[in-house]
C-alpha cells in the first residue's frame, strides 16, 4: 500500500510538471497583436508605430536607432510595436528590404500598392522562413533568409525561440510578425476579395491619399470624393467578409464611424 501511495505521488508530481509548460503561454511581444486579439482598436503611437521608409529615407542604421528608441531599458518588448513601410511596391519583389528590416528587429512590414493576390502572396512569403520538417503551417512557403541574430537580441529571445515566434499572425497564432497589405489603386480595390484569400495577411491598410490620386479625385485633404468613399466601403465590406483587420487613416473624430464600418487599426496622419 505504501508503495502504491508513493507511486501515486510520483505520478501526480510528474503530471503537474508535464502540464505546467502547456498551461503557460509565452507573453505576447507585439502590443499591436495583443490589442487586436482583445478585439479592441489599435491606434498608432499608442499600440503601434508606423515607420515610413517608402517616402522617407531607406537607411537601416536610422531604422535601428528608431527601433532602439521604442524599447525602454529593461523592457521585454518595444512600445508601441514597430511596423515599417518599405520602398517596394507590389509589382516589385520586396525580399531584399524585408530581410534587412526584419533582421533589424521590426515586428511587421507594410507593403505599398498591392494590386493582386499574387503580389500579396509574395509579400507574405518574403516574411516567412522556409518550412522545416514536420511544420504544421508550410504554406504559403516562406523564403526569408536565415540571419536573425540582431532581431533575436532585440526581441529578447534565444535563437530557437525567435525562429518559433518569427512568423506571421494570425496564420500562426504564436506568430509575432504582422503583414500589412496596402490598397492604394483601382486594381487593388477590384481584386480585394482575391487578395484577402491569401493566408498570412494581418491587415489591409487603405492608403487613402494614393487611392484618391489613383482614382483621379485627389487626396482626402481636398475633400472626400464619392468615388474614393465608394472604394473605401468596398474594402471595408471585403474585410468583414474575410474576417481581416482593416486599417484606416483618419482624424480621431471619425473613429467611431470607421469602427462601425469595420476598421480595427488607425493611423493618426496621412501616410
Amino acid at each position: 500500500m505504501r508503495v502504491l501511495l508513493s507511486l501515486a505521488v510520483i505520478v501526480l508530481a510528474w503530471t503537474s510538471l508535464e502540464l505546467e509548460p502547456a498551461a503557460q503561454q509565452a507573453p505576447r511581444l507585439s502590443v499591436l497583436i495583443e490589442q487586436l486579439e482583445r478585439g479592441e482598436p489599435a491606434i498608432s503611437d499608442i499600440h503601434w508605430s508606423f515607420i515610413d521608409m517608402e517616402h522617407g529615407p531607406y537607411l537601416i542604421d536610422q531604422l535601428q536607432t528608431r527601433l532602439a528608441d521604442l524599447k525602454e531599458d529593461g523592457s521585454s518588448r518595444p512600445t508601441p510595436t514597430p511596423i515599417v513601410r518599405i520602398p517596394f511596391e507590389g509589382s516589385q519583389d520586396p525580399q531584399f528590404a524585408v530581410k534587412q528590416v526584419l533582421d533589424s528587429g521590426a515586428f511587421g512590414i507594410a507593403f505599398p500598392r498591392v494590386e493582386t493576390a499574387a503580389q500579396a502572396r509574395r509579400a507574405v512569403t518574403s516574411m516567412r522562413y522556409p518550412p522545416q520538417r514536420g511544420s504544421a503551417l508550410p504554406e504559403p512557403r516562406g523564403r526569408r533568409g536565415y540571419g536573425p541574430f540582431r532581431a533575436a537580441r532585440y526581441w529578447g529571445l534565444e535563437g530557437p525561440d525567435y525562429l518559433r515566434r518569427a512568423d506571421v499572425w494570425p496564420l500562426n497564432p504564436e506568430g509575432e510578425l504582422f503583414a500589412m497589405i496596402m490598397i492604394e489603386s483601382g486594381p487593388g480595390v477590384e481584386n480585394i476579395d482575391e487578395i484577402l484569400q491569401v493566408p498570412g495577411i494581418g491587415a489591409v491598410f487603405i492608403g487613402t491619399s494614393d487611392l484618391g490620386m489613383a482614382l483621379g479625385v485627389g487626396p482626402p485633404s481636398q475633400g472626400n470624393a464619392p468615388e474614393a468613399e465608394a472604394a473605401v466601403q468596398t474594402i471595408f465590406r471585403s474585410c468583414r467578409r474575410h474576417d481581416v483587420v482593416c486599417a484606416y487613416v483618419l482624424g480621431r473624430d471619425d473613429l467611431a464611424t470607421r469602427i462601425s464600418q469595420g476598421a480595427g487599426m488607425f493611423l493618426g496622419g496621412a501616410p
